[in-house]
């Protein structure tokens, strides 16, 4: 059950494309849906999520980055 319409969102675009199988300890699945059962349907849709986050989350600092050495060469040529 999907009720976050930004998990929805980065399930769809996660279930673009050739499927991937991945190889995780069978607990560790168990433990997650147990946790999460509210949120996700299934293991899958829940890791699909997480790495579109971290992904996201990736971006958004090397965006940061980026506009921080924008800003000092800027301040160095007295435009700020």
């Amino acid at each position: 059950m999907v009720e976050n319409s930004t998990v929805s969102e980065g399930l769809e675009m996660a279930s673009v494309g050739p499927i991937r199988v991945v190889h995780l300890p069978s607990e560790l699945c168990v433990r997650a849906e147990k946790r999460f059962a509210d949120r996700f349907d299934s293991v899958e849709q829940l890791l699909a999520y997480m790495l579109e986050e971290l992904l996201r989350n990736e971006a958004a600092q090397a965006d940061a980055g980026e506009q921080k050495l924008v800003e000092q060469r800027l301040r160095e040529l007295g435009y700020l």
